[in-house]
């Protein structure tokens, strides 16, 4: 029977005080203890002969022991054991440190499998610190912590699966029609294989377990979604024709596309659920305007969320000087902030005077005086109601929440659930965003508008640092401004590593004329946009920074980006740093610098210098650092994937199809597998 709420301490051979250690490693239950999968194994059935050996190969040798004898050293105050092993094909020494019982263990005559990697001794080849078995065996190696080790968890880990019956939650059909194994056989085999055909077959039931739920997941999400009603919202061609003709430039052939699908979604009475994909730079904000000038003109409310005020503020001015003359009505309302400008403007002085206190701009927005209100998620406070909300767009980097947009429903005197426009600003391959984002219909923009400028990546050498350092002087003495961004706030014990604090009283130091300002995550939110609105109005040169000013405001006459510890960013972060400049008419540039005086040459941070393209770069990311790291992608309500990979597109899609199928039949039909999707979310809940 499967009874996955048991507790971690009340499982065989577990106390309270190796309780405790567990849940370091994330392990509280019996479940989370059947699913804390091995990393790797130590092979002892795949034997390679003595004669064949290489050194700085990792083998298992099936030998004889010749010979056992301990040493003491009494410069180092040490035991060596030594012991020479045989087979049919020659003999090997291995040496063992500070371990004189094997002595009573290890016999001559007995043959053992010897695992270890082969060096260069003084006398020869020599195994250092082999592992043994008395028997040929695949030993499962597990993520550990102090005072837990492999050998424990596979101890207690066995005890638990001699007594347990996970109930297998796949359908029939779905493990006959995809060749997969029972549950109780993958958790069996994944923990304890005899064969490495096990292994396989156990990986690839459990990759599959973990892309079905969380396609099922957001399935389901998305046809809660579809129940709901919308406000249609007609085509109103005359208006957009006009702005597209009035912008000061040409739209790309992505921004048409995308507009076009959002344009049609919001005609229907169901509400849209889509995101805008696009590189940084690539005009999501002009789509998102297109989008809220229709609404405005069918006499419906639309609302953008942004993450930060002073991005919110930075939306605000970019759409009022986009829908001028449009006869919109367009308010700022942050926790701080309130403003109302009309369109077509009055003179500023005038404008000075329209500017409302909150409560004033509230009953407004509660009244249908205002066609578009710009703000953070402060906008989603009670107090706030529309008479006619139609269309929400979402400005974030992070998934906008089931529970959200539930809160959207709310705010409308009209009941309708606004259409739901989410704009990301993290590129990621196609395929990948529509295993992801399976809930969400998707649009992108995968091309640049023109005259957007290409920004000159460099990987610096540490014998270049002085002339880089004078080539910023140079930017700045001609009016340009620079951003430098550190791994670290402060000092650690790590050698080498940049710190952001240090770095700023270094650099207030070599430039001295200069006035350099700094940002962290330690600092409180309104001081943070203090400095980012400071440095905007130039009244820093230089900002230092940690990765916080990833997602910033536009500061166009920001033309250096330089980045100290680079090898310690993904590709995908490194490129939103790079995509802070380039902003503005002046030729921008991106220096990369690694630690310790290393120069790295590593796949990663040459791609930054041959490619522009977030796209591609994300894609490289994903090959080259794998899916664990990826910009924390599966942190939106997803389950966290331990055996899947991001990058097995056969499988995601595979996982895909069976979920459709499933849906299509009805999940009611399948009681365990809904129990199934119930419990991940009440552990994601705890």
């Amino acid at each position: 029977m499967e009874n996955f709420n048991v507790k971690i301490s009340q499982v065989v051979g577990v106390g309270p005080k190796m309780a405790q250690k567990l849940a370091k490693l994330g392990v509280d239950s019996s479940y989370d203890l059947m699913y804390h999968f091995p990393m790797r194994y130590d092979d002892f059935s795949r034997i390679t002969l003595i004669e064949k050996a290489k050194v700085g190969q990792r083998i298992c040798i099936k030998g004889t022991i010749s010979t056992i004898k301990n040493q003491r050293t009494f410069r180092r105050r040490m035991f060596l054991t030594h012991v020479l092993i045989s087979d049919k094909s020659d003999s090997l020494k291995a040496i063992f440190f500070n371990q004189p019982f094997l002595t009573r263990i290890l016999k001559k005559g007995d043959e053992y499998y010897f695992l270890g990697k082969i060096e260069r001794g003084k006398e020869g080849f020599v195994l250092q610190n082999p592992l043994y078995e008395k028997e040929p065996s695949i030993l499962p190696i597990y993520p550990e912590t102090e005072g837990i080790t492999s050998k424990y968890l596979r101890k207690i880990i066995k005890n638990e699966l001699l007594k347990i019956k996970i109930n297998d939650f796949l359908p029939e059909e779905i493990k006959k029609s995809q060749h997969l194994i029972n549950l109780n056989e993958a958790i069996k085999f994944i923990h304890f294989p005899a064969f490495h055909e096990e292994i396989k077959k156990a990986r690839q039931r459990l990759a599959f377990d973990e892309l079905f739920l969380i396609q099922l997941k957001m399935l389901k999400i998305r046809q809660q979604w579809q129940k709901n009603r919308a406000i249609s919202i007609k085509f109103h061609q005359e208006s957009i024709q006009k702005l597209v003709k009035k912008l000061p430039f040409r739209l790309t052939n992505a921004q048409r596309r995308s507009a076009w699908e959002i344009l049609q979604d919001i005609e229907k009475s169901v509400p849209m659920n889509r995101l805008l994909e696009g590189d940084v730079g690539s005009g999501k904000t002009v789509v998102a305007a297109i989008a809220m000038l229709n609404t405005a003109k069918n006499n419906f409310q639309s609302v953008i969320l942004a993450p930060t005020e002073i991005l919110a503020i930075q939306h605000f001015e970019n759409i009022s000087k986009l829908l001028t003359d449009f006869g919109v009505r367009i308010a700022l309302l942050t926790s701080g902030k309130s403003d109302l400008r009309t369109n077509p403007p009055v003179s500023e002085a005038r404008n000075q005077e329209l500017r409302i206190k909150k409560p004033e701009l509230i009953k407004k927005i509660k009244n249908n005086e205002v066609d578009i209100v710009v703000g953070t998620h402060s906008l989603l406070e009670k107090e706030i109601k529309f008479k006619n909300l139609a269309l929400a767009v979402v400005d974030e980097q992070h998934r906008f929440g089931v529970k959200q947009r539930a809160v959207l429903k709310t705010k409308s005197k009209s009941k309708n659930t606004p259409h739901l426009l989410s704009m990301s600003a993290t590129p990621i391959p196609r395929t990948l965003s529509l295993a992801l984002y399976g809930d969400l219909d998707l649009s992108v923009l995968d091309e640049m508008p023109p005259g957007r400028q290409k920004v000159a990546t460099f990987l610096v050498p540490p014998e270049k640092r002085e002339a880089a350092y004078q080539f910023l002087e140079k930017e700045i003495k001609q009016g340009r401004q620079i951003f430098v961004i550190c791994p670290l706030i402060e000092e650690s014990d790590i050698l080498g590593v940049k710190a952001a604090t240090v770095e700023y009283e270094k650099l207030k130091k070599i430039f001295s004329e200069f006035k350099v300002g700094l940002l962290h995550g330690k600092i409180k939110t309104k001081d943070k946009e203090k400095v980012m609105r400071d440095f905007k109005d130039k009244k820093f040169h230089i900002l230092v920074s940690t990765a916080v000013v990833e997602v910033g405001v536009d500061v166009p006459n920001a033309t250096v980006m330089m980045i100290e510890g680079a090898e310690r960013f993904g590709l995908a972060q490194l490129h939103q740093f790079r995509g802070r400049v380039g902003r503005g008419e002046h030729k921008s540039y991106c220096l990369l610098f690694t630690e310790g005086g290393r120069y790295d040459y590593s796949r990663r941070l040459q791609a930054m210098t041959k490619s522009n393209d977030g796209f591609f770069l994300a894609q490289k990311d994903l090959e080259i650092r794998g899916p664990g790291q990826l910009y924390g992608i599966m942190q939106h309500g997803f389950l966290d994937l331990k055996m899947a990979s991001l990058t097995d597109f056969e499988t995601i899609k595979k996982a895909q199809n069976e979920a459709k199928k499933i849906m299509k039949k009805g999940l009611y039909n399948y009681p365990t597998l809904i129990s199934r999707l119930k419990m991940l979310e009440q552990k994601r809940t705890q």
